[in-house]
């Protein structure tokens, strides 16, 4: 079957053993094993005082009480309230501590432990300034074997039960209620027991009302510099009677004021107020407050006031901050602001026509010079000749004119390695007899090579003539 889940009280779920031991020096955990829909609310008491994190020792988790260190006061009732919206249920333990002699309650056979302040953290603030009608506690919370006895003096001198008054309902705290200016003095706790003796010492000064304004103590706020992105802060020291208000303001200049959106007057100028962090109670019974000023800029340069205020009044004091120029250059941009505002597409596009265009005009170009207009074989002869006297070379051209005739008979093909002046005699040996003179031939691609020859002949005559090869 399956079982549905419905909301409720708390419920225990599982057994528990309701008495418990644990002998001196260990540590022990009292379980709490409830369920409820929804989930219960966990509290732990001890002779009916609730347990809570100022108890050392003791630690309260989710299943569970665990009490490490255990001492012969531990002993008591333990009782775990689960609660929810629904309902609540109790769990009770009986705890004994049990000695080496195997009864509770006593010291046994331990060894003897001197005492020692189990809460050092508490009572480090030893000089406590309080106006007249408050109150203040006075902690002293320590542990040993057997377990220490406490007693309160006041300038050295034992309190009396109706002195302590409330304060000894509570062992290790003494309050003090209502307070007057007779109640200020020095105030020591002695703890003790058969291994030892150790106390503490707290000065209570109880100020009297005088319904004055507040008064900024020592030099602070002061002036300051700090280098372009630093961190840096000032601070404000106020005396008064009551806790008054601290804030910061800082001077807006002439130019600065359409900046903010709100200012104050203050004498002939108009500042800024700026937000102000918590104010802490100092032990000499001042008031401290800081304003921290993080990645400093030129605009964070200028006069701040510190002021502290009450009922009765108001004081302040000004200080000025400097900003170090910045030493780093400045990042040039990419792209010139004209630029920078065109969408990219007409960036990428603008260059890459641009590229096409003269990817275009170049390739016209280069098929252009592919083509020449004929010309008649003694002029390409004679440009042939005219370029003699240089290295002889290699050219690729279309449209040059070669001497041949238009069959290719092995007798005419021959002409065309005839240099211009044998081509001349040949045209005139063919006139003379009556015959047809050869046509130039126009060879759509030729490749033409001009070498240069030099005989010598016994009588001293040098003849020097060239051979022109043209070849499809």
């Amino acid at each position: 079957c399956i079982l549905h889940w419905v909301d409720g009280p708390p419920r225990v779920s599982d057994k528990v053993a309701h008495r418990q031991s644990a002998r001196v020096g260990s540590a022990i955990k009292l379980p709490c094993p409830v369920e409820g829909d929804p989930p219960p609310l966990i509290m732990w008491t001890k002779d009916g005082r609730n347990i809570h994190s100022g108890w050392i020792r003791f630690r309260i988790l989710r299943m569970g009480l665990k009490i490490k260190e255990v001492e012969v006061d531990d002993t008591g009732t333990y009782i775990c309230k689960a609660t929810n919206g629904f309902g609540s249920v109790n769990i009770n333990y009986t705890l004994i501590v049990i000695t080496e002699t195997g009864t509770g309650g006593g010291t046994g056979l331990l060894p003897l432990v001197r005492p020692r302040f189990t809460q050092p953290a508490k009572m480090r603030k030893r000089v406590i300034a309080r106006p007249v009608g408050s109150s203040v506690r006075l902690k002293c919370m320590a542990s040993g074997n057997p377990r220490p006895e406490i007693a309160w003096l006041k300038d050295d001198r034992l309190l009396t039960e109706q002195e302590v008054g409330e304060g000894r309902q509570k062992k290790w705290t003494l309050s003090l209620r209502n307070l007057t200016p007779e109640q200020s003095g020095r105030y020591t706790c002695r703890v003790f027991n058969r291994a030892g003796e150790i106390n503490a010492t707290y000065k209570v000064e109880v100020i009297q009302r005088t319904n004055s304004k507040p008064v900024l103590t020592g030099t602070h706020p002061v002036n300051t510099t700090v280098d372009y992105g630093g961190t840096t802060s000032f601070q404000c020291k106020v005396r008064s009677d009551v806790k008054p208000v601290i804030q910061w303001l800082k001077r807006v200049e002439s130019n600065e004021e359409s900046r903010y959106n709100s200012t104050i007057e203050v004498g002939d100028h108009r500042f800024v107020v700026l937000p102000t962090g918590e104010v802490w109670s100092r032990p000499d019974g001042s008031y401290l407050n800081k304003l921290l000023i993080t990645r400093a800029k030129e605009e964070d340069a200028g006069m701040y006031i510190c002021l502290g205020a009450n009922t009765m009044g108001y004081s302040f004091r000004s200080a000025f901050l400097t900003v170090l120029p910045d030493t780093k250059p400045p990042i040039t941009p990419m792209f010139s602001p004209a630029y920078s505002s065109l969408p990219w597409p007409v960036i990428i596009g603008i260059p890459a026509g641009i590229v096409f265009i003269f990817g275009t005009v170049l390739l016209w170009f280069c098929q252009s010079r592919k083509h020449c207009p004929p010309t008649s074989a003694p002029a390409a002869a004679a440009q042939v000749l005219q370029s003699s006297h240089r290295t002889p070379h290699r050219e690729r051209d279309r449209g040059c004119v070669a001497p041949s005739s238009i069959s290719s008979s092995p007798e005419k093909d021959y002409m065309g390695s005839l240099n211009y002046e044998e081509y001349l005699a040949q045209q005139q040996l063919l006139l003379s007899q009556g015959g047809p003179t050869i046509a130039p031939k126009i060879y759509p691609k030729i490749y033409t090579d001009i070498h240069t020859h030099t005989h010598s002949h016994v009588d001293g005559k040098v003849h020097q003539h060239q051979h022109i090869h043209f070849q499809c």
